[in-house]
């Protein structure tokens, strides 16, 4: 926990948090934290600072708190995503949310098992919970939106197209001829298969929709590898 993020009820005054959950016990064993010692601090969707501990037992963690620097900005990017494994789900929110992608949508595709929907973590007290874990990770507040479609051809026809037309679109597809681009600076939507990538059908769909199709090379990689390395390529300045 590189940064601890703050909520709206852990405030009991303007300037006092008291925590009561994993934060507290990282606090008291992992930090080895004791009273008077500083603490990197966010609140979300706001300003970063620090806490100073004022108190600390073994239910409670009492803080008075500081706050008065902007997060880093976002990327200005929306992710369209097939429904990952459940398993693979959760990291590759945290990865999302360690690298600044704000929008975030998962949809369905064929090869998305229908099990897939069922999983407790689209819940979302376990989507807060992966995305917090991403952002304390990267030291950033701004909390990412997750939008969840099930249905791939509305989702296609009646939304997407909106969506590139705000942000440029790209779709991942190996054995296309075009490298995925570098360096940008513009926003853009890239949209990413499921472990065995989109169905020509679902390709010539996104297409339509505004996409253009991009690759990484001739290696097949993993959604929770493809995702930070195109990411990482499309904006580079998020490592720094």
């Amino acid at each position: 926990m590189n940064l601890g993020l703050l909520f709206d009820d852990d405030f009991v005054a303007e300037d006092r948090v008291v925590l009561r959950d994993r934060r507290r016990n990282h606090l008291a064993g992992v930090l080895n934290a004791e009273v008077g010692d500083r603490i990197p601090l966010g609140r979300v969707d706001g300003l970063m600072g620090h806490g100073e501990l004022i108190h600390l037992d073994d239910r409670e963690a009492h803080l008075t708190v500081h706050l008065d620097t902007p997060p880093p900005e976002p990327l200005p990017l929306s992710l369209v995503l097939a429904m990952p494994r459940p398993k693979m789900l959760r990291r590759v929110l945290q990865t999302c949310a360690s690298l600044g992608v704000k929008d975030i949508w998962l949809i369905n595709a064929y090869k998305v098992e229908k099990s897939f929907w069922q999983t407790p973590w689209l819940q979302a007290e376990h989507l807060r919970e992966n995305l917090t874990l991403g952002l304390e990770q990267a030291r950033d507040t701004r909390l990412p939106e997750v939008h969840i479609r099930q249905r791939f051809k509305p989702f296609v026809e009646d939304e997407l197209p909106g969506l590139m037309a705000r942000r440029p679109g790209l779709i991942a597809h190996p054995g296309t001829d075009t490298p995925c681009p570098t360096h940008l600076s513009e926003p853009a939507t890239l949209c990413i298969g499921p472990e065995g990538g989109f169905i020509p059908y679902e390709v010539d769909k996104i297409i339509e929709a505004g996409a253009e199709a991009v690759h990484l090379g001739s290696r097949i990689l993993r959604v929770e590898t493809a995702v930070p390395v195109l990411v990482s390529r499309l904006y580079d300045g998020c490592l720094y």
